[in-house]
């Protein structure tokens, strides 16, 4: 641990400091973020809150460090050594970081370990595609004239991340950016922001040259400043759609790049022949993971009128068994939401859909018995929902699912394309070759067959409202680049 950080025996990282191109520095102002668990209201710890100013002096950092310095002008082998290093010590980091995560926002410690390992072994994919990508390319005429295609970096990229999955959202985009040679500006979510200024100490103890990362913990108000600063090359955004939409107006009206992965209200379609204890573990894990504060949470589950009754029952029976608690139980499948404001607007939409006419199957407003003092809300299905309802158009980020019944086949693909979002979905089904032709007709830019893992190489992100440009594998690496084209007059 650096000098500048404290780590009491309770737990509790206190910063005083703001790091910024990999120094510490004095912050600009004496604003704080104080962080505390969604579960107790225990103090987790204090970061500085960044201001304008922090981001000018970040801005001008990443500047000069890509303008000047040795990063972009690296081999991408060199900069992979970096990258490398980076990628051992968080490894060695895995408990810590996982624990960190489940205390600053609520998430079950069973899946911060899992997202932990998970977000460790996709570094050490990009390393493995970075080491033969395509950085120069070279193509010949039919006169034998050659000219280079070169992938150079897009300059000094702003990446804003939410709280709910902080370390996969932070580097899926840190590490294909570094690795193309880009400076970054970090700005973590409030809620989240202790473990983003640790990932922030490892990538300077890893040896990134100065200029190169700094790490902002801020505001909305100085989001906005830093997407909008004339310094910045590229914004990427993970977050709600709203304010993806104010990002992309803002970035490309000064023509910067933009990718922006944004929310989603994805359909599980169940076929009348799918097994139905494989739809109740899909369901489990893709529509109420990390406390049904998931983008590509399962939220709308699409089920034949022929067999309607007979999900409602399964799925409302796994509804009620959650576990629902203390988020550093490893018996805890559901913690908290993240802070009281989340907690009211997942609590709203459970009254909405009462008061629109859905049935209640189980769960409903209110804590659950005990967790009264904390930001808890109670696993909840609706059943005999219409697809118009706000239950099923908006994303409510909350473990709250509905079920909605279609007429054919025909008919639950219409209803899983209509809506204003893309981003994810799923089909369950006897027959996955049909599963298949299914997922072709689904607009999203992700889908899954019987709960299928995706190869992680593939390319995530989503159609509509669920944003556009693409995260992971090559297409990952590539969103971090310019393409140049240099006709040299040389023939072979």
């Amino acid at each position: 641990m650096s000098e500048h950080e404290h780590i009491h025996p309770a737990g509790h990282y206190h910063y005083k400091e703001l790091l910024i191109g990999g120094r510490w520095v004095a912050p600009a102002s004496e604003r704080v973020f104080e962080i505390r668990s969604p579960h107790d209201g225990r103090l987790v710890g204090r970061v500085p809150e960044a201001v304008q100013q922090d981001v000018d002096r970040a801005v001008s950092a990443a500047r000069r460090a890509f303008d000047e310095g040795p990063w972009p002008r690296m081999t991408p082998s060199g900069r992979a050594e970096v990258i490398t290093r980076f990628a051992r010590l968080h490894r060695a980091e895995t408990e810590e970081l996982a624990a960190l995560t489940t205390a600053e926002n609520g998430s079950a410690i069973w899946f911060t370990r899992m997202l932990q390992n998970i977000v460790n072994d996709r570094t050490d994919d990009f390393l493995r595609l970075a080491a033969d990508h395509p950085w120069e390319e070279e193509l010949v005429d039919a006169s034998g004239f050659r000219t280079l295609v070169r992938r150079e970096p897009v300059g000094v990229v702003a990446a804003v991340i939410p709280w709910n999955a902080p370390q996969q959202s932070a580097l899926v985009k840190l590490i294909p950016a570094l690795l193309a040679g880009n400076t970054v500006v970090l700005k973590p979510s409030p809620e989240t922001a202790l473990d983003g200024v640790r990932l922030g100490e490892l990538f300077a103890e890893a040896g990134l040259p100065e200029g190169v990362l700094s790490v902002l913990p801020a505001d909305r108000e100085v989001s906005e400043y830093l997407v909008g600063h004339p310094g910045i090359d590229k914004v990427a955004f993970t977050g709600s759609t709203v304010a993806g939409r104010k990002i992309a107006s803002v970035a490309t009206g000064q023509l910067k790049r933009v990718s922006l992965e944004l929310g989603g209200k994805s359909a599980a379609i169940i076929l009348e022949d799918a097994d139905l204890d494989r739809v109740v573990e899909g369901i489990r894990y893709g529509s109420f993971s990390n406390n049904g504060e998931a983008c590509v949470a399962l939220t709308r589950v699409l089920a034949p009128r022929s067999r309607y009754e007979e999900i409602v029952a399964a799925l409302g029976a796994l509804t009620a068994s959650l576990k629902v608690g203390d988020p550093s139980d490893p018996e805890t499948f559901i913690g908290p939401m993240v802070r009281e404001g989340q907690r009211d607007r997942v609590q709203s939409y459970i009254t909405s859909g009462i008061e629109d006419g859905a049935r209640l199957v189980t769960g409903g407003p209110g804590a659950p018995e005990g967790l009264e003092s904390g930001y808890y809300v109670r696993p909840t299905l609706f059943a005999d929902v219409d697809n118009a309802m706000r239950i099923a158009q908006e994303e409510i980020f909350g473990p709250v699912v509905v079920v909605i019944p279609y007429e054919d086949e025909a008919d639950a693909i219409r209803i899983a394309n209509d809506s204003p979002y893309g981003l994810n979905g799923a089909v369950f089904t006897a027959d996955p070759v049909h599963g298949v032709e299914v997922a072709r007709a689904v607009r999203t830019g992700g889908f899954t067959v019987n709960g299928a893992p995706r190869h992680w190489d593939a390319p995530f992100g989503g159609y509509k409202d669920s944003g556009f440009g693409r995260e992971y594998g090559r297409h990952g690496i590539d969103a971090y680049t310019e393409l140049k084209a240099i006709a040299t007059g040389l023939t072979v």
